[in-house]
């Protein structure tokens, strides 16, 4: 069972602020909106913190908390008429770049940030460090600060330890640590008395057990008379830590207050927008092996614990959940780009043992992966249209050691047509075309070889209305032929649209298996939200 235990409020205050500051603010923002061409990103926002109290921001994707954030940070400036208070004083908008850690804000995200090869003091420090230039480094008396740093937060390593060879729970505690006493040295040199940490999805990655401990150096930090704003879509963490919350949707704050006056059910009606059907509790379904074209099995890893599942010939099955839930990795670690600890595939004749996958054995039996970041990881941006394309058949077209570049740009140039990718130049270089039809190439460069499992990462993530529906046209063509294929996304819509079936993932496993009536953009998102377990508010 889930145990996060309760949010201490009444922790002994110690360090930069006395207990009677406890009740004034760190942070008031008010009339925050921000506009990117015609979307109202935020409308009219307003988030008061105080000192000594964790304040969970909660919303869907597409709510507002990360421009609401970027704001904070001095990334976006937010439209005229927003203010904002530091430590009871005004502070000019827009904020410089840098600005915030003047102010007395730092920011921790899900990606810590650290250096893997460097030691945990040198990590720590790296700050002081940099700003002594040429001076000598009092390295017994930076071994001692830290070690009275790690003893304050409950942090027992050795602070000559490279990060590398922390736990993964560790690292994230480190980074907080650090922003604290960064922000603590500057509070003192303005004279400013509370500091506010903004910890942005701080547990996306880590396992249940190490959760609880990641809390209590948070636990402290508040004892410490910090405000920390609290960012995350796991509903159980934001009633199990914080004391107070705000609920974004669609750039709104559509509820505020204290965590204790809102139920599980409150929030994820406000963060949704209406009524949600009770959750199915919808068994998983079974099927005849001789029925299944693809089966995975015991699939384990660094965010995933012994996960099994099975894949109908002409059969479209969607994955989701919330950031670190594990749906996103499933996909790489089948195809041999992340490593799998254990677990086996089998796609019709062939198993293959997935702790030794590699891409081309995945794809030598039938399976093929269209990631969600296409320039990055799937395509080459600078590469023609027809090289693009041609590369996983590059071999049918040399001879005698020679491209021959005339038979491969007819062959793409098929290919184009074949998905009606506009222009169908295949000259043109890839990145000169839209998004949506640079999602179509990367579709043509797999599907030509006639995969049996087709595995697509967001599938129409930046691409318009138009290419989006045209998208979804090609993968429904694909499994009406009998090729299976696993959508793992983030867009319930999408998947709503798409799936017969929905996997949804909580914490490395499944939990839930919407199947058929069930399968709508409402219980996709609340079965998301849901939880097994009662959380300790």
């Amino acid at each position: 069972m889930r145990h996060y235990g309760a949010c201490t409020e009444a922790a002994p205050a110690i360090g930069l602020m006395s207990q009677g500051h406890a009740a004034q603010s760190v942070l008031e923002a008010r009339h925050f909106s921000k506009r990117f061409g015609g979307t109202l990103a935020l409308d009219d926002v307003g988030l008061t913190i105080e000192g000594g109290t964790i304040h969970g921001l909660v919303g869907h994707n597409g709510s507002g908390k990360s421009t609401l954030i970027k704001i904070l940070a001095g990334y976006h400036a937010p439209e005229a008429g927003a203010e904002l208070t530091i430590d009871g004083g005004a502070v000019r908008l827009p904020l410089a770049p840098g600005r915030f850690r003047a102010l007395g804000m730092a920011f921790v995200h899900q990606d810590p940030g650290l250096v893997a090869s460097l030691s945990v003091i040198e990590n720590l420090r790296i700050g002081s460090i940099a700003q002594r230039r040429l001076s000598p480094i009092a390295w017994r008396d930076e071994v001692r600060h830290c070690e009275a740093l790690l003893a304050e937060f409950g942090l027992s390593c050795d602070p000559r330890a490279a990060v590398e060879t922390l736990r993964p729970w560790q690292r994230p505690m480190l980074a907080i640590i650090r922003a604290v006493d960064e922000t603590r040295a500057l509070l003192r040199q303005t004279g400013q008395r509370r500091g506010l940490l903004v910890l942005d999805e701080p547990t996306a990655t880590l396992a249940d057990s190490n959760v609880g401990q990641l809390f209590e150096a948070v636990r402290r930090v508040q004892a410490a008379g910090f405000g920390v704003l609290f960012v995350s879509h796991d509903l159980d963490e934001i009633l199990a830590v914080t004391g107070h919350l705000t609920v974004l949707r669609d750039g709104r704050v559509v509820g505020s207050g204290a965590t204790s006056s809102f139920s599980r059910d409150d929030l994820v009606r406000l963060i949704v927008g209406h009524d949600l059907p009770p959750p199915s509790g919808a068994p998983l379904v079974r099927t005849r092996r001789s029925d299944r074209l693809a089966d995975v099995h015991g699939l384990s890893g660094p965010s995933l614990r012994a996960v099994d599942f099975s894949l109908l010939p002409g059969e479209i099955v969607g994955a989701s959940g919330l950031i670190g839930s594990g749906f996103a990795e499933i996909g790489p670690m089948l195809i041999g780009a992340a490593p799998a600890r254990a677990g086996r595939l089998r796609v019709g004749a062939h198993s293959i043992d997935l702790a030794a996958v590699t891409p081309a054995s995945a794809i030598a039996a039938g399976v093929s992966y269209v990631p969600g970041e296409r320039l990055r990881d799937g395509c080459v941006g600078e590469l023609s249209v027809a090289e693009n394309v041609g590369l996983p058949v590059l071999g049918r077209f040399f001879r005698g050691g020679w491209l021959r570049r005339r038979p491969l740009a007819a062959h793409a140039r098929t290919q184009l047509t074949r998905l009606d990718v506009r222009p169908a130049d295949p000259t043109l270089n890839l990145e000169a075309l839209s998004g949506g039809n640079q999602q179509k190439v990367l579709l043509a460069k797999w599907l030509q070889l006639e995969p049996r499992l087709l595995i697509l990462q967001e599938p129409t993530q930046g691409v318009d209305v138009g290419a989006r529906e045209q998208i979804f046209t090609i993968i429904r063509a694909f499994a009406a032929r009998g090729g299976s294929v696993l959508c793992l996304s983030g867009d319930h819509e999408q998947l709503a649209m798409l799936c017969s079936r929905v996997l949804i993932f909580r914490r490395g496993r499944i939990a839930r298996e919407l199947v058929g009536p069930e399968v709508t953009k409402e219980q996709i998102a609340h079965e998301c939200l849901g939880s097994d377990v009662q959380a300790t508010a």
